[in-house]
């Protein structure tokens, strides 16, 4: 059972959150102010958080700013108000891995759970570099070589996730799963159409390919190849 830390002022949203997760299983206990959520989460080991965007006493992004520098890497997912892209970059900023704007449906808050718990370990890390292939997932950029990359965001979320496993390969129905959040595997070129728009943007003339199909499985990113 997984053990979440939420955190948040409204007492109507946390007591709806709390029987809703409490009701898909976990266990999940609530602190109401940021002093105390801070506090919190100090005082034992978390599989996830979820907090407010503002919280008296200490807003919610000071306090994950706090974990950050005290070494914790406890997945967060930033609830808010406030739901325009400047905000959405001050809480990734700030150390959040997802963040949610109000009002939400409660299904998609706990396929973001779902979704926070299956990450590796090293998806804190927002820089990545796979070869001569790099992208920036605060900025929203990618570069190869020396040019820059026009991606769109779900391009650009295709890409993290198959640069995170270089080399690995990855079924169709993952990419669904883990990609598009679909939990079923649709009968749809779908990925066949993202990848081929990614495959021109990667490979320019000379350069090698990089995502390469593997007849009957999926595809692997392998830059060596």
């Amino acid at each position: 059972m997984a053990k979440l830390l939420l955190i948040e002022d409204d007492a109507e949203t946390a007591t709806e959150l709390l029987g809703d997760l409490r009701g898909r299983g976990y266990s999940v206990d609530w602190a109401a102010t940021g002093p105390e959520g801070a506090a919190r989460a100090r005082a034992e080991p978390w599989d996830a958080i979820i907090l407010d965007r503002m919280l008296p006493g200490l807003d919610g992004l000071s306090l994950l700013r706090d974990l950050r520098g005290a070494g914790d890497r406890t997945p967060a997912l930033v609830l808010s108000a406030l739901g325009d892209v400047d905000e959405r970059i001050r809480g990734l900023r700030a150390g959040g891995d997802d963040y949610l704007a109000k009002p939400f449906v409660l299904a998609e808050l706990a396929a973001r759970i779902e979704a926070l718990l299956r990450r590796p370990a090293d998806t804190r890390e927002t820089l990545l570099r796979v070869g001569d292939l790099e992208i920036d997932l605060i900025a929203g950029t990618g570069r190869r070589g020396g040019r820059d990359l026009d991606l769109l965001p779900r391009e650009l979320k295709l890409l993290e996730y198959l640069m995170r496993r270089p080399g690995q390969v990855i079924t169709r129905a993952l990419l669904f799963e883990e990609v598009w959040n679909y939990r079923f595997t649709p009968k749809s070129n779908l990925i066949d159409v993202h990848l081929g728009r990614l495959r021109r943007k990667l490979e320019a003339e000379g350069e090698s390919p990089l995502i390469h199909s593997v007849r009957g499985i999926g595809f692997a990113l392998m830059p060596d190849a």
